[in-house]
């Protein structure tokens, strides 16, 4: 699959293919849901393929993906009965062993063999750790695609032994497109409020659609604008994010909110800036401890809600 404005990512990466020596480490970086892992698995198909070899249409052997687990035996069930599961929250040190393991054995149909890690940015201390000896001492014919929706969450030595390629945002008129194409059963107000959410995402706009996010989104625009001194928007802000929201639907929903304050710092006086900013810095670190804190789904809506009332002026604690 092509996707838009990955144009010069491949031209990047075939000049790179079509030269006398591959790099053997490559990061991916760009906001989450612009299509980097599509480009990586395709990428890794050009380089596996080898002249004279069949290769499978389907899984491919010697391209192996490390990605986030089940969170336990329970959601390893779920998985195996095809349920939906909840992941853990990072990509754990055996994992990397494991396929550490993997690489002592030569690749499977040809010369050639791709690990590509989804999202790399995710990897727990010591399994960055861990990788970080593959990349300095790659065996013969192994390559990293590392896909990083947060770039500077990984290690320095680490990116330094990485060719990077950037995938830049998309502007609305190309989400509005995708969500034209898409998401067809959306509404036009939802449509504008998943282009303010997307933030120069496709796969973002598109999640804010399947997550049914417009009425959190309305919510979070009246607490911006009006405060809220009874505490009604903020019960109704945890109400329509149901009783056990996902955790996809949790983190979308900070980021919305970041997209609401940020939407309202442009259009803000001056004299209403502080409170804004303020709101946004808090929002930021929120979103920072989202994936590996776990909040209590009301009690984190309600944080959200008091941090967008106090972007309206109000000087109530955050926590109520």
């Amino acid at each position: 699959m092509s996707y838009i404005g990955h144009e010069d990512a491949w031209s990047a990466w075939h000049t790179a293919l079509a030269g006398p020596r591959m790099h053997h480490g490559w990061i991916l970086a760009g906001r989450r849901g612009i299509g980097k892992m599509g480009f990586a698995l395709a990428a890794a198909r050009e380089l596996v393929c080898e002249e004279g070899i069949p290769q499978p249409s389907g899984d491919h052997p010697d391209i192996h993906v490390l990605t986030h687990l089940p969170r336990d035996e329970k959601e390893e069930k779920k998985r195996e009965e095809g349920k939906p599961y909840e992941l853990k929250r990072s990509i754990g040190v055996a994992q990397i062993r494991a396929m550490q393991q993997r690489l002592t054995t030569r690749p499977t149909l040809g010369s050639r063999r791709v690990i590509v890690i989804d999202p790399a940015d995710d990897l727990e201390k010591s399994a960055a750790n861990a990788l970080l000896k593959s990349l300095e001492e790659p065996p013969p014919g192994t390559y990293f695609l590392l896909v990083a929706h947060r770039l500077g969450r990984l290690l320095p030595t680490i990116r330094s032994r990485c060719r990077i390629l950037r995938f830049p945002d998309l502007d609305d008129a190309e989400i509005a497109r995708i969500l034209a194409r898409e998401a067809p059963q959306a509404d036009e107000q939802t449509r504008r409020a998943a282009l303010v959410a997307a933030k120069g995402s496709p796969g973002v706009a598109l999640d804010f659609v399947e997550l049914g996010l417009g009425p959190a989104y309305g919510l979070m625009q009246r607490l911006v604008r009006d405060g809220d001194p009874d505490f009604v928007l903020r019960g109704a802000l945890a109400a329509a994010a149901g009783t056990r929201p996902s955790r996809e639907f949790q983190l979308a929903a900070i980021e919305l909110a970041l997209s609401v304050v940020a939407e309202a710092m442009r259009e803000a006086r001056r004299a209403a800036l502080p409170a804004i900013i303020g709101a946004h810095e808090e929002l930021g670190q929120l979103t920072a401890q989202a994936p590996t804190y776990n909040f209590d789904s009301g009690l984190l809506m309600m944080e959200i809600g008091s941090l967008l009332a106090n972007a309206a002026g109000l000087r109530e604690p955050a926590h109520g």
